[in-house]
């Protein structure tokens, strides 16, 4: 049905012409099955924004009905500076006011440079520039949004994040570490405050929905039916061929043949939460935001690897978050970053988008290579340099063979088979590693606290010593 570039038109046409209430009902105007509405308030509200705008450019573009399968060269580029409109105005920012606010270590020279390298992130400019995904909105939203916790802006953080959340729902993958986070800081508290500043979070959060959900809250079955639309659990495990457990074991098992879809939903569910729990609690109970940096990759990943109803483009919500620990860790973060764009290259061949992929991945290694020059990072050990070295060249044989081998007509998938696998093992490397970072990065604040607490007590003992000294000679002096 035109793919998702018609899409996101439609709802622009749904959104300009039906009463708000109308936008995620079936109806003689609203075809469901016709790539209905299933975003949250946030995407909703921006395609009326641009349906408006569209409109007074050309009406034809979102007329009801009439406008679909609607194209032309000025519509495309009209949506290209959409996407980039929000770059401009939301993405870049969020990254800049990221590595300048929080890096405080770092000169304001390489934090440019850090921007600049992991702004040319080959999937988030191929999907949004190619597919017009306004991925860039929610992602943006929720950099500003751990941004601003980094700064100690707890309710501003709390804020931004729901309105990330309210703007595309994937964004749950990100929702439990923020919460784990924020809550383990009021436990954790020195002061009596704790307690006081959960309920002002807690207050924010509701505030944020109630803001956003205001127009569907009139009606129960409104808000009813836009919650169907956001959970689908009808649509399936998986769609395509996705780089996760699921997919990749649904080729030897046939799991979406042999359970029931209640089971895959339980099935899914559980091993969600036993694979992020690990993550969640010791952020809880260990709040940093060294930790909470990688937890946030930890929890996206799991829900990647393990949840119900994955897209490939999903894949996105991690690399987000890879993004954020790169100046730490660039080899590995830029390692993550290439594999996650290859994981989706079944979509982007699909979509004529090769050429922009294999230019866009150069591009990115070479200024890569430009920062590690010029800002050497701790050394890697050398295993995983070499393999990391293999396994980009692994991706680029693959990557060469899909476009120009004709898959044999009984495994017509084959390729896409093999780079979801290729992939999938990838995604559980890191998933491990990373979760190593996690513990890494709180045994090391624990033996720092542990030092600062020596160190403390040695004063306070050497104080007593002298303050005890004196007092005697004091003694003395009076005798």
């Amino acid at each position: 049905m035109f793919g998702d570039y018609e899409a996101q038109r439609h709802w622009m046409e749904i959104t300009y012409n039906l009463p708000v209430n109308e936008w995620y009902k079936n109806s003689s105007d609203n075809n469901l099955q016709y790539w209905g509405l299933d975003y949250p308030p946030l995407t909703a509200y921006h395609s009326w924004l641009c349906g408006y705008v569209a409109n007074k450019i050309n009406s034809d573009w979102v007329a009801l009905n009439s406008s679909k399968g609607f194209e032309s060269g000025q519509h495309k580029l009209f949506m290209r500076y959409t996407v980039m409109l929000v770059d401009l105005l939301l993405y870049i920012p969020a990254i800049l006011i990221f590595f300048v606010k929080t890096l405080k270590n770092k000169s304001i020279q390489e934090c440019l440079l850090l921007a600049t390298v992991v702004l040319l992130y080959p999937g988030l400019i191929i999907i949004d520039h190619g597919h017009f995904q306004y991925n860039n909105a929610s992602l943006g939203l929720q950099i500003l949004a751990v941004s601003a916790i980094a700064t100690g802006h707890d309710l501003w953080g709390s804020l931004i994040f729901v309105f990330a959340l309210n703007y595309k729902q994937m964004e749950l993958y990100h929702s439990v570490p923020f919460f784990c986070f924020l809550l383990g800081k009021c436990f954790r508290s020195q002061d009596e405050n704790g307690f006081l500043k959960l309920v002002k979070i807690g207050f924010v959060v509701l505030l944020g929905f109630s803001l956003c959900w205001m127009p569907f809250l009139t009606n129960l079955e409104t808000a009813l039916q836009v919650l169907h639309r956001l959970f689908p659990f009808d649509r399936g495990l998986f769609e395509d061929k996705v780089s996760n457990i699921w997919c990749i074991l649904d080729v030897l098992l046939k799991l979406k043949r042999k359970l029931a879809q209640e089971h895959l939903v339980l099935l899914s569910l559980a091993s969600t939460v036993l694979a992020f729990l690990p993550s969640a609690l010791d952020l809880l109970v260990k709040p940093s935001f060294e930790k909470f940096k990688f937890s946030l990759i930890n929890c996206s990943l799991v829900f990647f690897l393990f949840s119900y109803q994955v897209h490939e483009k999903s894949i996105l919500i991690p690399a987000i978050s890879v993004i954020l620990v790169f100046h730490d860790q660039p080899f590995l973060a830029s390692w993550f970053l290439l594999i996650s764009t290859f994981s989706m290259l079944p979509l982007l061949i699909k979509d004529l988008l090769f050429l922009p992929y294999a230019a866009l991945s150069i591009l990115f290694i070479v200024m890569v290579f430009i920062y590690v020059k010029l800002y050497p990072p701790t050394p890697t050990h050398w295993l995983l340099q070499i393999l990391g070295i293999l396994s980009v060249i692994g991706a680029v044989f693959l990557s060469i063979t899909a476009v120009l081998v004709t898959a044999p007509s009984r495994y017509p998938d084959i390729f896409a088979v093999l780079i979801s696998g290729y992939s999938c093992v990838h995604f559980v490397f890191f998933l491990v590693w990373f979760y190593y970072l996690q513990l890494k990065a709180g045994i090391a604040v624990d033996f720092e606290d542990t030092m600062k607490n020596k160190s403390s007590d040695k004063m306070t003992k050497k104080k007593e010593r002298k303050q005890k000294y004196q007092r005697r000679k004091k003694s003395k002096k009076v005798d």
